[in-house]
C-alpha cells in the first residue's frame, strides 16, 4: 500500500505542476469531464482531480510515516484527497468569477461626457471622433450629431449608439472651471 501512495503522489504532483508551468506561458487548458468547463462547481477537473491523487498519496505515506495501520490510513488519505480536490474546485470557481473579457461595450457610453477630438460635421452629413471614459479606459470612439457642426475640444454627452463603432452626441454646456 506503501507504494500505491507514492505513486499517487508522484503522479498527482507531476500533474499538478505541469498545469502549474503551462498557466505560467498562457496554455490555461484545465479541462473537464462531463460538463461545459464554463459551469460552476469543477470538481471533475484535470486540477482537481489531480490535486485529490497527489494529496491522497501524501497523506497516505504520511499516515503510514506515522504509524497507522493501512485501513485508518487509507481513510484519511481518502478523506484529505477529497478535501483538496473540493478546495480546489472551489478556488478555480472563485477565480473564474474574477474574469473579465476587457471588451469595451459601448451601449455603456450612452449618457457619459465626452470631448470631441476630430470635428464631427453637422446634421450626419460625416463622422468625426470623440474622446469618453468608458470602463475606466479613455477611448476614441466615431462621432455623429444631429446639431451644427462641432470643432475639436466641444464637450459633448453621448445620446445613442448609432452602430457598433459610432456614438451620436450632442454639445453641453461648458461647464469647465477656469
Amino acid at each position: 500500500m506503501a507504494s500505491l501512495f507514492l505513486a499517487c503522489a508522484i503522479l498527482g504532483g507531476i500533474v499538478v505542476v505541469l498545469q502549474f508551468a503551462l498557466a505560467l506561458f498562457g496554455h490555461d487548458g484545465d479541462h473537464e469531464f462531463g460538463h461545459d468547463a464554463a459551469d460552476g462547481f469543477q470538481l471533475l477537473s484535470v486540477r482537481s482531480l489531480a490535486a485529490t491523487v497527489a494529496f491522497f498519496g501524501i497523506a497516505g505515506r504520511a499516515m503510514l510515516a506515522a504509524g497507522t495501520g493501512i485501513g485508518v490510513s487509507t481513510a484519511v488519505a481518502a478523506a484529505v484527497g477529497a478535501l483538496a480536490g473540493v478546495l480546489v474546485a472551489l478556488a478555480m470557481r472563485a477565480l473564474r468569477g474574477m474574469e473579465s473579457d476587457g471588451a469595451v461595450r459601448i451601449t455603456g457610453a450612452v449618457g457619459l461626457p465626452a470631448r470631441v477630438h476630430v470635428s464631427v460635421p453637422s446634421n450626419h452629413s460625416g463622422a468625426g471622433k470623440v474622446m469618453v471614459t468608458l470602463q475606466n479606459r479613455l477611448v476614441e470612439l466615431r462621432a455623429v450629431t444631429a446639431n451644427e457642426a462641432l470643432p475639436s475640444g466641444t464637450p459633448v454627452i453621448v445620446v445613442d449608439v448609432v452602430d457598433p463603432d459610432t456614438v451620436e452626441v450632442s454639445p453641453t454646456p461648458d461647464l469647465e472651471l477656469h
